[in-house]
């Protein structure tokens, strides 16, 4: 039987959202949706025939779950009047807009006893599910995500907008056992950071440098990882990945390889490359399928509030590290 959702939110992403829980019928049934601004809600329910809720206390004592795809200073608000109803969450990156909303919203869910899923959208992208088998025990990732300008992701800085994505996918590839964390930023148009970099040192060694920047002439949303037999590359954008790998033996017929010659003490060796072939899924109905799965089976999300939480405090120890830089004196 499907399970009852409503949706919070009907802003671009929001839309987004509502496509894709009508395309998941055997899990999910959409009975409607909320947003504050009356003209807004007015288009969107005609443009899916949905009902448009006048309040947000309405809607959920009408489903089971609620989708909160409002902007970040609105997710604690509407985490905690659905948890105090005992309503499953999934709500979209970062967490909350605060480490105390995101410490509170983790007691209530534990208290509730209810499923709460964090929007890390690229744990779900088909291209870093390609190469995720493969990773073993990184030493050294970077990252870069990159983007064209957009007032709409200003009222976070660029660490809580973008560079959380990355901070989620290393967290979940290393673990959280962060040794030390330098970072620094920068605004240009915005009252927060428009451009940030950060340097994540673990205690196994494994050293991470990301980079965020929405003031970019292209779109760049890249991930290399280096380990001990091989270079990984992740393309979230373009959805691709690809593998070269150091190899004693020969390659096989029809596998690219380029011989390097080591010395006489190593001898010859094959860089073998190979591109993955991600599947076509989409992320985002992917994590709300995932997400269905786990209320319906009574198991752990893939991304939940603990994971969420731990992103969020690592971007705020990123936030606090650019804070307590400061500008060279003239």
């Amino acid at each position: 039987m499907a399970i009852s959702i409503g949706v919070l939110g009907a802003g671009h992403l929001g839309k987004i959202h509502m496509r894709c829980l009508r395309d998941l019928p055997d899990h999910f049934e959409l009975k409607g949706f909320y947003d504050p601004d009356p003209e807004q809600a007015r288009r969107v329910s005609e443009l899916f025939g949905l009902p448009a809720y006048d309040h947000m206390e309405e809607l959920l004592d009408e489903v089971s779950v609620v989708d909160i795809v409002t902007p970040t200073v609105a997710h604690f608000s509407c985490a905690e009047a659905a948890i105090r109803r005992i309503r499953h969450v999934f709500i979209e990156k970062p967490l909350t807009h605060t480490l105390d909303e995101g410490r509170t919203l983790l007691r209530l869910a534990t208290e509730a006893g209810v499923k709460v899923q964090v929007g890390h959208v690229e744990r779900f992208n088909p291209a870093f599910q390609a190469i995720l088998p493969h990773l073993q025990q990184p030493r050294f990732i970077e990252a870069h995500r990159l983007s064209l300008f957009n007032p709409r992701g200003t009222d976070v800085s660029i660490v809580l907008d973008l560079m959380i994505h990355d901070i989620d996918v290393l967290l979940s590839v290393v673990g959280d056992g962060i040794r030390k964390i330098s970072a620094s930023g920068v605004c240009v148009v915005s009252p927060t950071p428009d451009i940030a970099n950060a340097r994540i040192e673990f205690h196994n060694g494994c050293v991470a440098n990301i980079t965020a920047s929405r003031l970019s002439m292209k779109n760049m949303r890249k991930m290399r990882f280096f380990q001990s037999d091989a270079y990984l590359s992740v393309d979230f954008l373009n959805r691709e990945s690809e593998i070269l790998r150091l190899s004693q033996r020969e390659p096989s017929a029809g596998e690219s390889a380029t011989p390097v010659d080591l010395g006489p003490q190593l001898g010859v060796r094959w860089i073998t490359h190979a591109r993955q072939t991600p599947n076509e899924s989409n992320a985002i109905m992917e994590e709300l399928r995932l997400f269905a799965e786990a209320i319906e089976s009574d198991s752990q999300p893939v991304v939940g509030v603990e994971a969420g939480f731990r992103a969020l405090e690592v971007a705020f120890e990123i936030l606090a590290q650019i804070e307590s830089v400061e500008p060279p004196k003239e």
